[in-house]
């Protein structure tokens, strides 16, 4: 059962038509600030690759406030730039933050918002943020970045074999917040796509558990139960799972034999240095039923597994055959739809070996309860849109910009037909109930505020 005061304020999360856009956020941020000027102070805490400013609202627990006097939380919206919830999230914390003297004690936080960390990369997702709220206006639109343009990702690194020390300047505004307040608390404000809801915590907070997983379920958004993320996570409880340090990551990596990844490391691993509880709440847009079915789908485990990975790899092939066909006869190849669809392309042929090999483990040779097999058949559906979309975009740019060289116009029409083909396929089954904003922002508000009040022993 929820207490009270959670409750009430999860009545406080008002109705929205859309998802916020770049000016749209920073315009609210603005305007929190204007009208509560003797708690909240705001403050351009850096700059994208491209110029664009990054925006930081400071909110006291109480008037005249002294640093030190309160500890310290830290919450940020679009890590990933195709996950635009944690923008109005951030906007309604700093809202109720300002507004109500009772809940800023009762939290026991002085806080930092930040309401978009990657604003080059959210303008590039701004064609479906006012919907039509379908698969197809998603996917025509969609951007994500290439791993080494990832925000959450590109935190140095220094430990055994894994360096990394070209952070990117979004992720150096981080690491300036981080490090000038030492959070006790940070909350990256993620969402996923389908399926239900699900979070990362760095350590296990075993009263804190019950309300992140009762919150969704009384919002009507199950558990997700289906396949996770990664092979291997360690499951702290339900829906719950362990964003592990970097030395552990390290050193299982290293005995599974596998190649320590190039590129940055995590928030997670950055703010350990500091003992930050940190937090990540992962909301989908569209629901879907089975993905808290623990009952038996009528195949193993491994069977999954296997169509998983033959779905994949029939991607994999394209993309990667795609990019090669017209790498160096490219007029932008340093766009960053380019960067994505190369990295993207690189990541999917590896996925497919992963679950192939997976699938021969005796381990996987099991009954598949529906939850895994139907993420695991999404999956393909999911990442088809996704990364094959972005591909789409890359050579449409190329088509824009009057690249007509054979191999561009070859591959422009191998993809257009694929997708068209995909988005058919997609919807076969009946279009998927868009989930209202509104639920999806009072999640992960009320998620933020409980562990804030978790850690204030006031939850």
């Amino acid at each position: 059962m929820l207490p009270d005061w959670l409750l009430a304020e999860l009545d406080t999360v008002p109705d929205y038509d859309a998802f916020a856009g770049v000016d749209e956020l920073h315009a609210g941020l603005r305007a929190i600030a204007e009208r509560y000027p003797d708690i909240a102070t705001l403050h351009r805490c850096g700059s994208s690759r491209q110029g664009d400013p990054l925006w930081c609202l400071s909110i006291d627990r109480r008037p005249g406030e002294r640093p030190g006097e309160a500890p310290e939380a830290l919450a940020f919206g679009l890590p990933h730039p195709n996950e635009p919830i944690g923008g109005l999230t951030a906007l309604h914390l700093a809202e109720r933050l300002c507004a109500d003297e009772v809940l800023r004690e009762r939290l026991g936080h002085r806080w930092r918002i930040v309401d978009c960390a990657d604003p080059d990369g959210l303008r590039l997702n701004e064609g479906w943020l006012r919907g039509p709220f379908t698969r197809a206006n998603y996917a025509r639109h969609f951007y994500r970045p290439a791993g080494r343009d990832q925000v959450e990702w590109n935190f140095p690194i220094n430990h055994q074999t894994a360096y990394f020390d070209a952070p990117m300047p979004e992720t150096q505004a981080l690491m300036r917040l981080i490090d000038e307040h030492r959070p006790a608390l940070v909350a990256s404000l993620h969402n996923s796509e389908l399926g239900g809801a699900y979070y990362w915590l760095n350590r296990a907070e075993p009263a804190l558990h019950p309300v992140l997983k009762e919150v969704p379920q009384h919002l009507g958004i199950p558990l997700d139960r289906g396949e996770p993320e990664a092979a291997g996570l360690n499951m702290l409880d339900e829906a719950i799972y362990e964003a592990a340090a970097l030395e552990k990551v390290y050193e299982k990596t290293i005995a599974d034999g596998a190649p320590w990844f190039e590129g940055g490391g995590s928030t997670t691993w950055y703010a350990d240095r500091w003992g930050a509880l940190m937090l990540v709440s992962e909301l989908p847009y569209w629901l879907d039923p089975r993905v808290d079915d623990t009952g038996p789908a009528g195949v193993s485990y491994a069977q999954a597994l296997a169509a998983n990975a033959a779905g994949l790899g029939e991607l994999a092939e394209l993309l990667n055959r795609s990019v090669d066909a017209v790498e160096g006869q490219l007029l932008a190849p340093d766009s960053p739809f380019w960067r994505a669809a190369r990295f993207f392309a690189s990541l999917v042929r590896d996925a497919a070996a992963g679950r192939r090999t997976r699938s021969e483990l005796p381990a996987s040779d099991r009954p598949a309860t529906v939850a895994e097999a139907s993420s695991l058949e999404s999956h393909v559906h999911e990442w088809r849109l996704r990364y094959g979309g972005i591909l789409l975009r890359a050579l449409q740019g190329e088509a824009a910009v009057g690249n007509v060289r054979h191999s561009v116009r070859a591959a422009l029409s191998e993809i257009e037909q694929r997708y068209a083909d995909w988005l058919a396929e997609d919807t076969a089954g009946g279009e998927l109930e868009p989930i209202e904003i509104r639920r999806l922002v009072s999640v992960q508000y009320a998620a933020t505020i409980a562990a804030a009040a978790h850690l204030a022993h006031t939850l």
